[in-house]
């Protein structure tokens, strides 16, 4: 059965080892790695952790590094039903 639930993310937060704990407006709780990303064209930037963490946001309605100052076409985004299909995380 599909849903007509558009992902809404309302917090991100970064941790230390590249990964970030989304959460979702409906109350899911999910874990994205970064990690496998990282050597990959515009994701290379994202290896500097002072970036990760400090560029760390929500823009366009999705998790968000404002590489940038706030150009949102200018952001390194992914795409919100990508993060919501991850597995809830229930150790929060």
């Amino acid at each position: 059965m599909q849903s007509d639930y558009f992902p809404e993310i309302v917090q991100v937060v970064p941790h230390t080892d590249h990964t970030v704990t989304i959460f979702f407006s409906d109350g899911k709780i999910v874990l994205y790695d970064v990690n496998p990303l990282l050597d990959k064209g515009i994701f290379k930037v994202l290896q500097n952790q002072d970036i990760f963490m400090d560029t760390c946001t929500i823009m366009n309605d999705t998790l968000s590094w404002n590489i940038k100052n706030g150009d949102p076409s200018a952001c390194i985004d992914i795409d919100p039903f990508t993060l919501y299909e991850l597995d809830a995380v229930n150790d929060i």
